[in-house]
């Protein structure tokens, strides 16, 4: 995971700053402007969605085999899957389906076809939101190892808060402050100036965020101002 995360982190502004530095090579006629516009469009912004789709529908599955086996040790899950067990998988976790559901059949083909050749630098910013994936799971893992009071549980629920609140909250007005900036146009103008649908994807994508991180926040409460006993629950 950390590795991956390492990678990652250096290869996406490595190959950025090789494409600008190369154009100024290859085009010195050429503003900074002009690289760095040709430089922050890459194959990687469409080809990198087709990693989500597979990982979309790997995670439901897998969500539902968690569920399916907590179920079976407290007792109230069939032996064999059914359609019972199918649909109080998606009862308990209704949201995050939802939310999976909507990126394979909303985000999907918007981001691949209807887009046609605008928006990368908003496509690549949405990617970020998964910066806060690892640290959540890590904090599972932990707890799954009954590490709750381990001084990395706590130092990794500093960062959950962090890198979620950035990549999953903060995200949204910057990217709506970026787009004034580039046109030329007061930050609280920019809804009024975009796509209905536009706005309307973004409320979408971030209304599960703000519940999530309310979550979030009220598991930090307990994990920082209560008893040992308190914060396993």
């Amino acid at each position: 995971m950390w590795r991956t995360l390492a990678v990652a982190s250096v290869f996406f502004p490595g190959l950025f700053a090789l494409c600008v530095r190369t154009l100024r090579w290859v085009a010195p006629g050429w503003s900074v402007k002009d690289r760095i516009l040709l430089s922050g469009r890459h194959w990687l912004a469409v080809e990198y969605i087709w990693v989500l789709v597979p990982y979309m529908t790997y995670d439901i599955y897998v969500m539902y085999l968690c569920h399916w086996h907590k179920s079976r040790e407290k007792g109230i899950a069939e032996r064999k899957h059914s359609l019972t067990s199918v649909r109080s998988f998606l009862l308990q976790e209704r949201l995050m389906v939802t939310h999976h559901l909507f990126i394979l059949i909303v985000l999907t083909p918007v981001t691949q076809h209807f887009r046609g050749e605008l928006g990368d630098f908003f496509v690549g910013c949405i990617f970020t939101a998964e910066l806060s994936t690892p640290f959540v799971s890590l904090g599972k893992i932990l707890m799954q190892l009954k590490m709750q009071d381990t001084l990395l549980h706590k130092v990794n629920g500093i960062l959950i808060l962090v890198t979620f609140f950035l990549c999953r909250i903060l995200l949204f007005p910057f990217m709506y402050a970026a787009y004034g900036r580039q046109v030329g146009i007061p930050v609280y103008t920019v809804p009024f100036r975009i796509p209905l649908h536009c706005n309307v994807a973004n409320v979408a994508l971030i209304a599960p965020q703000l519940y999530w991180f309310t979550l979030i926040c009220r598991k930090a409460a307990r994990l920082y101002g209560s008893s040992p006993a308190d914060k396993s629950r």
